[in-house]
């Protein structure tokens, strides 16, 4: 190995047989079959000093070279066709009420043949044509985000002076994000203020944890609105706002209370939801109970306070109607 980059290797004779391909994801335990194949397409490898085809039968003996490091085609993303509640827009900005189900935008290890097919990102290129490109060509317009599972009001910015001045709002903590959540249980208190720093989880890191020190200084104050209780089970209806926006922030706090959102399998909430005397059938939800239902924000040209809210939507509606009747 001559560099960092610079990688040789020499076929042993039991090697004989093998396809160039397969040696080489055996001697790059980094690298995955289709990223060794991306290294010999994009002529990287070579064979006694010579370019090969990933499908070569090596006979042993050979030396074998990887010249660098593969280069991804940059991803951007693409319009596509996907009808939009716009709550409002000029042209600095737009207010999208984004779906349960729709994730905001692709992420960086997203291939080509799925560039965030079916994402905010391609639905908002569709309909306003260009977005800030502050966030990068896959998050164009993008300021905030919310979970794939959540569905609510989200900030977009047109363009790059409306993004920039919106991001400080958030960053500055000036930007009131008010969510609707159904929890599972009565919370003791009917008001309350959870201040519990937020980290990756090191086991699952598709999860994040309150478990942790060195964890992100997270606030959430949340109210409960209503509670009910059916043969499913208590269950409470909560306002929440958030002073910072941490990943699954909400979702994690009210989990480290012994409250998890409905529907939220993945803090620790059922599948399915059963009636123990099996007077009703068993229910379930298969998204978060999390809606993001006010945003207010000072617009970034004018400098006019600005709110925005939206009802929950029709498939929650009808699942509290179901948990309180039930």
């Amino acid at each position: 190995m001559q560099e960092s980059n610079h990688r040789s290797f020499t076929a042993a004779a039991e090697d004989a047989g093998r396809r160039l391909d397969q040696f080489l994801a055996g001697q790059l335990p980094e690298a995955s079959r289709a990223r060794v194949q991306q290294l010999i397409g994009q002529d990287l490898v070579r064979v006694d000093g010579r370019a090969a085809k990933a499908s070569l039968r090596l006979r042993g003996g050979e030396r074998i070279e990887v010249l660098g490091e593969a280069q991804a085609p940059p991803l951007r993303a693409i319009p596509e066709d996907i009808p939009l509640d716009i709550v409002y827009e000029d042209e600095w900005l737009a207010i999208v009420n984004k779906p349960a189900g729709m994730m905001v935008h692709a992420g960086s290890a997203a291939t080509e043949d799925a560039r965030n097919r079916g994402t905010l990102v391609n639905a908002l290129l569709h309909r306003f044509g260009s977005l800030s490109g502050v966030g990068g060509a896959l998050r164009p317009g993008i300021v905030h985000r919310l979970d794939k599972a959540t569905s609510g009001l989200m900030v977009v910015a047109k363009n790059d002076v409306a993004h920039r001045k919106l991001a400080r709002q958030f960053a500055g903590r000036t930007v009131k994000k008010t969510y609707l959540a159904l929890v599972h249980g009565w919370p003791k208190q009917d008001r309350g203020t959870i201040a519990s720093a937020i980290s990756r989880d090191r086991v699952r890191r598709t999860r994040m944890t309150t478990r942790r020190s060195g964890g992100r200084e997270a606030v959430s104050h949340y109210r409960v609105m209503r509670k009910m209780e059916s043969g499913y089970g208590k269950f409470a209806l909560l306002e929440v706002t958030i002073d910072t926006g941490r990943t699954h922030q909400i979702r994690v706090h009210m989990a480290s209370l012994g409250y998890p959102v409905t529907g939220d399998t993945l803090y620790g909430a059922p599948r399915e939801i059963r009636d123990p005397k099996g007077r009703s059938p068993a229910i379930s939800l298969p998204r978060n109970f999390l809606h993001a239902a006010k945003v207010e924000f000072e617009h970034p040209k004018t400098g006019e306070r600005l709110a925005f809210s939206r009802a929950l939507p029709e498939e929650l509606e009808e699942f509290l109607t179901k948990v309180s009747s039930g």
